[in-house]
């Protein structure tokens, strides 16, 4: 629940971060164009690029902002958790299932904010050329399957998971 908290704040700080890129867009314009692979933009086509950032992180925003509020309502269903002795009733067990959904929801949200920081990443290519932008984002995108589907910690977790139902 801290670290969604800090995400949602770091959130406003980019998107803060990014609406003054639009403060000082003909310095910064100069500064793209001169870069060995930079292209010569408008300043109409900059603020586009800067707004299209600030968008992203404005949903990252709200991605993190709904699933700290989930946490905690995740923490208030596990304080009013049935006491022990009634762990076998149907209302313990319903309780359960729906605390667990409500957790599972949560970290969907979270790993969404999180989803659009690491796009964020790639987005950025955008300001330098296309073609860095294509380069990035799909950059981003395999990182991302990578860990998703091809970690150590994936293995960790489903080694386990095996380990377990053979021992059964």
């Amino acid at each position: 629940q801290n670290g969604t908290a800090f995400f949602a704040s770091t959130s406003l700080i980019a998107i803060g971060g990014a609406l003054t890129l639009l403060r000082s867009s003909d310095v910064i314009l100069e500064v793209v164009a001169a870069l060995p692979f930079g292209v010569k933009m408008t300043p109409v086509q900059w603020e586009a690029k800067t707004m299209g950032l600030a968008i992203i992180f404005v949903y990252a925003f709200f991605k993190f902002g709904w699933a700290y509020r989930l946490f905690n309502y995740v923490a208030i269903m596990v304080g009013a958790t049935p006491p022990a002795k009634d762990k076998d009733t149907p209302e313990a067990k319903a309780h359960a299932a729906r605390v667990g959904r409500l957790c599972e929801v949560a970290g969907k949200h979270f790993n969404r904010g999180q989803r659009a920081f690491f796009f964020a990443l790639g987005y950025l290519g955008w300001f330098i050329s296309p073609w860095l932008l294509m380069v990035t984002s799909v950059a981003v995108a395999v990182v991302l399957w990578r860990r998703q589907f091809a970690s150590d910690s994936r293995r960790a977790l489903f080694d386990a998971e095996n380990s377990e139902s053979t021992q059964e």
